[in-house]
């Protein structure tokens, strides 16, 4: 393969994966803190209050960079994946 190789990414295949790597990330954060993740997670994406997120390995900052429906849209479709 050569260097000059064009590589074709689908960006929402990528924007879910930034997402998915975020939401893990501010659930360890959460957790490590002794909060309840779920809870603080979906407090967060139903109010968009940034105080249900800890600012513990900078949680706060980082799932603040994400669209909430976007978010929604994933979680809702990977539910849906499941128990296709």
């Amino acid at each position: 393969m050569s260097s000059e190789t064009t590589h074709l990414y689908q960006l929402d295949e990528f924007n879910e994966a930034v997402i998915d790597i975020t939401l893990k990330e501010v659930y360890e954060a959460l957790e490590e803190r002794g909060y309840n993740p779920i809870n603080q997670i979906v407090g967060y994406i139903m109010s968009g209050d940034p105080g249900y997120i800890s600012s513990h390995k900078e949680a706060r900052t980082k799932i603040m960079k994400l669209d909430r429906t976007k978010i929604i849209e994933i979680m809702v479709r990977s539910y849906l994946d499941k128990i296709k």
